[in-house]
């Protein structure tokens, strides 16, 4: 099976553009898009325009040319307009909404999270303690959620994130693969002590119950993103975590993607101007 994984690309149209051009001619079986799909503007409630024009556009070429499309919404994406993606990727076979889903293809089960460990930013639709006993970063202000009519700010964030599930929490409720050795996992947060999670500052921000999770169950290959600049700071986008390969791309102004080949197990990193 040949997969190619792009993450991050927060509606950037010429890099869908090319996304799809580089599908059709590596002849992929599986496009992975994982997370921050959307454009990170300063009207973040204007995403759903993106969605139901942009993205549905690029949307029918794939399930055109048959090409399986696995993708999800990540932290900059609202959650308010989770059911409007959802309807969007239900329209098409070919297309599929991969957050705490499992899908199979050819054999291969792949599986999708969305969540992210909880940042300083002030956004936290999708964040989560990472574990019960987390240490919260320095926030940089209140915290707030999306709704329909606006932001609800949350004056005290660390005892919100308190009432909602970790991270290790989310991971323990995903489905199960039928065979974990041969099992892909799109995980939109990276690991921790991989090289994958170092931010510009030099921070390394990954998550420890991810790590954990993949030391135990051991899946084929598992796909990250998040930490844009991450591969430029450590000079690393894939690691080995026992018989795990962990996957990293990063995105910057260049159009950034990997190619897997599952069968061979080559897997080779690429960067293309505009």
């Amino acid at each position: 099976m040949k997969i190619v994984f792009v993450t991050d690309l927060h509606g950037c149209l010429w890099k869908y553009d090319k996304l799809y051009k580089v599908a059709k001619a590596h002849k992929a079986d599986v496009v992975i898009n994982s997370g921050d799909m959307l454009p990170k503007t300063s009207n973040l409630f204007q995403q759903d325009m993106f969605i139901t024009k942009e993205l549905e556009k690029n949307f029918k070429l794939f399930n055109k040319a048959k090409i399986h499309y696995l993708c999800y919404l990540g932290n900059d994406d609202l959650m308010i307009f989770d059911s409007l993606f959802e309807k969007t990727c239900r329209q098409y076979e070919y297309i599929c909404n991969m957050a705490q889903h499992k899908k199979n293809i050819y054999g291969t089960d792949f599986i999708g999270l969305n969540w992210v460990v909880d940042y300083p930013f002030r956004l936290k639709d999708r964040c989560r303690m990472d574990t019960s006993d987390y240490i919260f970063q320095r926030q940089f202000g209140t915290g707030l959620l999306s709704t329909s009519s606006g932001w609800k700010e949350i004056n005290n964030w660390y005892s919100y994130a308190n009432t909602l599930p970790t991270i290790k929490d989310e991971l323990n409720d995903l489905p199960l693969p039928q065979d974990m050795q041969n099992s892909v996992y799109i995980i939109h947060m990276p690991p921790a002590h991989l090289g994958l999670d170092t931010c510009g500052n030099g921070k390394n921000v990954g998550s420890q119950a991810l790590y954990d999770f993949l030391s135990i169950h051991q899946p084929k290959l598992s796909l990250h993103g998040h930490i844009h600049e991450s591969p430029e700071m450590t000079g690393i986008w894939k690691a080995q975590l026992g018989n795990t390969i962990c996957i990293q791309p990063g995105q910057t102004n260049e159009f950034i993607y990997v190619i897997i080949n599952t069968k061979t197990m080559e897997i080779e990193r690429y960067k293309e101007s505009r």
